[in-house]
C-alpha cells in the first residue's frame, strides 16, 4: 500500500467547481427511511474500521453502503428528477477527484517504477547518521515531501529508511514512526497535493492554491512542538552504517521534472483560466504517455551502448541487468493504482451525499457552527478527525457549506489535515505504518506521545488564529 493515495480523482467540470453547486435537499431526518440510511452508514464505515481483522478491503462496504442510501433517498424522495440531478453531482464530485488522483498515484508509481526511492533511501542508509540526527532528517523530509508526494508514500518511504538503518532498535524506530506520522501529516496540510482532503477544499474553491502556505507556519508548529519534546529522548550513538547500491533507471529524473511540470499545469490552468485542477493533471498523464513512448522508441539504442560498455569492463552483473531490462509502459503504473482507495472515495462521496440530501448534513452543520461557534467546530472537527477518517469528515464540511469567514476555512483544513496524527488509526499515513513496522509502532506506543503531539495541535491552533488576525481573514468568530 505505498499510496493513497497519498494515496490515494470522466468527465470536464464547469469553471465553478461541483462541490459548491447548490441542491435542494429534502428533510428526512425524521423519517424511517432517513434513520435506515444513518444506520446503513454506520454499519459500512464499522466494517471499515475492522478492515485488518476481517481481512475484507474497505471499499466493498462503502460501495454497497453507498447503493442503498441512493435506494433509501429514491424510495423517500417525491421528485424523481432532483434525486437524478443530485446523484449527478455528488457523481461529478467524485469523478473529479478519483481522475485527479489516479494521475498522482501514477507518476509516485513511474517514479517507484523507476527507483527513485530505492536510491533516496540507499542514499541516506549509507550515510551513517546518528540516531538524533536520522530522528530529525525523516522527519523534516517528511514534512517537505508529503506536500508533492502525499503524506502516506511519504512516510512508507521514510519508514522503509528507518527500518532498515535501525534494526533492532525497536523504540527509536517507534519514536521515529510517530514523528514521521506527525510530519508528514502536517506537511501534507498546507498543500492541495498533501492530502485528499486540502484536495478537495482546493478544488471545491474554498482555498486558492497560494492560500494554502498561509498555513505554512501553524504546520511547522505542528510538527516541531512534539518533536522537539521526543528529542530529549532519543538515544545516544548511531546505528552501522550499510553501503546499498541503487542505479536509477533511465528517465528517473525526468519523470520527476515532469510530474513538476504536471502540477505547475494544474496550479496555472486553475489561477489563471478558472479550469479545474484535474485538467492539469489529464494533460500531465499525457506528458508521461509520450515521454513512454520516447522511452520505448529509444530503448534498444540505449542497451546496445549500455552493452558495449559493460563488455569492454567485463561487468557481468551489468550484462546480466541488461538482459532483464523491459520496455517502459505507462499503463503498468496506471493500473498498480490503488483502486481499492479510489473506490472507497466513491463510497465516501456517495454516502455523505446521500445523508446530506436527506438533510443531516445541515443538522449537523447547525449543531457544530451555529451552536459551538466556527472556531470550536474547527477544533472539534480535528479531534473527530483523530477517530474517524478525516476524508468523510471533510466531504461532509464541503457539503455542509457553513456560512463561515475565510480564515475558519483555512482552520477547517488545518485541524482536518493534522487532527489525524493524534491517534496511530487518525490518518492513512498511521494505519500504514502500523503494519509496515509492525511491532515496533503501534496504537498504544502513539498513544504514549498523545500530551506532545497534542500541544503541537493546540500551537498550530493558536498560531493560526494569530496569523488570522494579523491577516484580517477572520470577519467573525
Amino acid at each position: 500500500m505505498f499510496r493513497k493515495l497519498s494515496m490515494l480523482l470522466a468527465t470536464a467540470l464547469l469553471s465553478t467547481p461541483v462541490l459548491a453547486n447548490e441542491v435542494q435537499h429534502l428533510d428526512a431526518t425524521s423519517t424511517l427511511w432517513g434513520y435506515l440510511a444513518v444506520f446503513v452508514f454506520v454499519i459500512a464505515y464499522l466494517v471499515v474500521v475492522g478492515e485488518e481483522k476481517l481481512q475484507l478491503r474497505k471499499s466493498k462496504p462503502m460501495l454497497i453502503g453507498a447503493g442503498l442510501i441512493w435506494l433509501l433517498v429514491g424510495i423517500v424522495s417525491p421528485d424523481a428528477k432532483a434525486t437524478k440531478e443530485a446523484f449527478s453531482v455528488n457523481f461529478l464530485d467524485f469523478t473529479e477527484l478519483m481522475l485527479f488522483l489516479l494521475v498522482a498515484m501514477t507518476y509516485i508509481n513511474a517514479m517507484e517504477e523507476r527507483r527513485t526511492f530505492d536510491a533516496l533511501r540507499a542514499w541516506m542508509v549509507q550515510k551513517g547518521f546518528s540516531y538524533r540526527t536520522l530522528f530529525w532528517l525523516t522527519g523534516i523530509m517528511a514534512f517537505f515531501i508529503s506536500p508533492v508526494a502525499d503524506n502516506l508514500t511519504t512516510a512508507l518511504l521514510m519508514c522503509a529508511v528507518v527500518l532498515k538503518v535501525a534494526e533492532g532498535q525497536g523504540k527509536f524506530i517507534a519514536m521515529c514512526c510517530i514523528n514521521i506520522v506527525v510530519a508528514a501529516n502536517a506537511g501534507g496540510a498546507f498543500s492541495p497535493f498533501g492530502d485528499i482532503t486540502t484536495l478537495m477544499v482546493w478544488q471545491a474553491g474554498r482555498v486558492e492554491f497560494l492560500e494554502f502556505f498561509d498555513l505554512f507556519l501553524p504546520a511547522v508548529l505542528n510538527f516541531a512542538v512534539p518533536a522537539l519534546i521526543m528529542n530529549f529522548f532519543i538515544p545516544a550513538g548511531k546505528p552501522e552504517s550499510f553501503n546499498e547500491k541503487v542505479e536509477l533507471k533511465r528517465g528517473a529524473r525526468r519523470i520527476i521534472a515532469l510530474f513538476l511540470l504536471t502540477i505547475l499545469t494544474a496550479v496555472l490552468g486553475h489561477q489563471f483560466l478558472g479550469l479545474p485542477p484535474v485538467f492539469g493533471m489529464m494533460v500531465g498523464l499525457g506528458y508521461l504517455q509520450f515521454f513512454g513512448y520516447f522511452l520505448r522508441m529509444t530503448l534498444p539504442k540505449s542497451l546496445a551502448r549500455k552493452r558495449r560498455r559493460a563488455e569492454r569492463n567485463q561487468d557481468e552483473e551489468q550484462l546480466k541487468y541488461l538482459g532483464s531490462v523491459v520496455p517502459f509502459d505507462v499503463f503498468n503504473p496506471v493500473a498498480k493504482a490503488e483502486w481499492d482507495t479510489l473506490l472507497f472515495f466513491y463510497g465516501v462521496v456517495m454516502c455523505v451525499g446521500g445523508l446530506g440530501y436527506l438533510g443531516y448534513l445541515q443538522l449537523v452543520s447547525v449543531v457544530l457552527f451555529d451552536g459551538l461557534g466556527a472556531t470550536w467546530a474547527a477544533v472539534g472537527i480535528g479531534i473527530i478527525s483523530a477517530v474517524v477518517d478525516n476524508i468523510p469528515v471533510m466531504f461532509a464540511v464541503l457539503e455542509m457549506n457553513p456560512a463561515i469567514s475565510h480564515g475558519h476555512w483555512l482552520l477547517v483544513t488545518l485541524t482536518a489535515g493534522v487532527g489525524g496524527s493524534l491517534l496511530s488509526v487518525g490518518s492513512a499515513a498511521g494505519v500504514a505504518l502500523m503494519g509496515a513496522a509492525r511491532g515496533h509502532y503501534t496504537f498504544m506506543s502513539h498513544l504514549r506521545w498523545l500530551p506532545a503531539i497534542f500541544l503541537g495541535y493546540v500551537a498550530s491552533i493558536l498560531c493560526h488564529m494569530w496569523l488570522g488576525s494579523i491577516l484580517g481573514v477572520f470577519d467573525k468568530f
